[in-house]
């Protein structure tokens, strides 16, 4: 049996390693692409975000670098680690499970 998520942890990590694998990208890219890409469903605060990164790149999922950014400013740039892709790949095998239990659950008539 599939773990199920419960926590808003579990969900931030995987929104966070789903972010970063196509590019590397700074904290606040990483915010604007899920609020993009969710159509300003998901916003990730600040205060949640990089509390998370720095959780996620102690646990060896992601690295950083430091590098200017298009606008001149000096931001730190994450990227995932082969091990980063394989946590990924685990929890969208995990989600999409939950996401298949609770649509059979939201479809029962």
């Amino acid at each position: 049996m599939a773990k199920t998520p419960d926590s808003l942890q579990g969900s931030l990590e995987l929104l966070i390693l789903k972010s970063v694998d196509a590019a590397p990208q700074h904290g606040f890219g990483i915010a604007l692409h899920i609020q993009t890409v969710s159509d300003g469903l998901l916003r990730v605060e600040e205060g949640s975000l990089y509390p998370a990164l720095h959780r996620l790149q102690k646990q060896g999922f992601l690295k950083s670098e430091w590098k200017t950014t298009d606008n001149g400013r000096r931001a730190r740039y994450y990227r995932l680690t082969p091990s980063g892709r394989q946590r990924l790949a685990e929890a969208v095998t995990n989600w999409s499970s939950l996401a298949k239990g609770i649509r059979k659950v939201l479809d029962y008539a």
